[in-house]
């Protein structure tokens, strides 16, 4: 039942939302993200605690403050996507600003195949939007396979619509799909601060271990294309901002497991500092260190809040 739900409130938001005038949108996002906050459900309660690691000195008021702002950065992001289908070309490549934009150029024209790694901050959605649009570049994702099997098809429809192609997570190919997209000198598009397979690479995260997806940086080792981490935030203004950072380069001594290791750690000391600049814009209302995935007491596994807010 709680699936079916989830799929038609999903369904309401792209058929209703993208419908409102922008304001009205604007408004209706913040007014939900300000009732959530105050309930202080997990996922509210998830976020305030990842928001401690990144800003250790903060009180209490601070994170409460953080987590506010982070529920509204969040609710942004929804009311943008549900109505980015709706957007004109003129809108969606005025609404995303970022820097260091020719570190995905000079790729693209180098024919090696580009990767750009992503963490959960601000609208990734909208920046994809903007590369299809703006640069004309197709590109090609992954998604989480949801449940119902309706849900999934909505944010495949959703994603495809906005010009990418898009992969299942689990059953299927998808990596060798990747591999060739990349080898044909493609740009394939990763979220990777959040491993979803249980077998991700261990990795230093604001000073304490968490997984991430060792994905990005084998596509890249195995195929010669270079990885790129971008990070996203909002700022005062309806227009997006982002920075390409320079690539990470595959270690030149290693096995392939541990070049992979290396380059992870790398990608996530960028996740790092573009997170501590931006807190309230890294969305991540799950548990991702490893110390909040211990068991509890009794042996039962203690590996998600089952908050069901997560659907990127």
């Amino acid at each position: 039942m709680s699936e079916k739900l989830a799929d038609a409130l999903y369904g309401v938001g792209w058929s209703t939302v993208k419908k409102l005038p922008e304001p009205v949108a604007t408004a209706l996002g913040r007014r939900i993200a300000d009732v959530a906050w105050k309930r202080r459900g997990k996922g509210v309660l998830r976020l305030e605690s990842n928001y401690a690691r990144v800003v250790p000195d903060a009180s209490a008021r601070r994170l409460a403050e953080l987590s506010r702002a982070g529920m509204r950065s969040y609710l942004r992001y929804w009311m943008e996507s549900f109505r980015l289908p709706a957007w004109s070309e003129q809108r969606v490549r005025g609404g995303f600003a970022p820097e260091g934009l020719h570190h995905l150029t000079d790729g693209l024209a180098s024919g090696r195949g580009v990767v750009l790694a992503l963490p959960h901050m601000a609208n990734w959605d909208l920046a994809g939007a903007w590369v299809t649009t703006e640069l004309g570049v197709p590109f090609t994702t992954v998604a989480e396979r949801l449940k119902p099997e309706s849900l999934y098809d909505r944010f495949v429809a959703y994603r495809e619509g906005l010009g990418m192609e898009v992969l299942p997570h689990t059953g299927g190919s998808a990596f060798g799909t990747l591999a060739r997209r990349l080898r044909e000198g493609g740009l394939v598009c990763l979220v990777a601060d959040r491993d979803l397979s249980a077998s991700g690479v261990e990795v230093k995260f604001f000073g304490e271990a968490a997984k991430m997806p060792a994905g990005p940086a084998i596509l890249a080792a195995r195929t010669g294309a270079l990885l790129l981490p971008v990070t996203l935030w909002y700022d005062a203004s309806p227009v997006m901002r982002g920075r390409v950072h320079p690539p990470i380069e595959v270690p030149t001594a290693g096995t392939r497991a541990e070049q992979a290791a290396a380059m992870t750690q790398e990608l996530a000391d960028v996740f790092a500092a573009g997170i501590a600049e931006h807190p309230q814009d890294w969305h991540m209302l799950q548990r991702l260190w490893l110390a909040d995935l211990e068991p509890r007491p009794g042996g039962a596994a203690d590996a998600d809040d089952s908050s069901g807010t997560e659907k990127r």
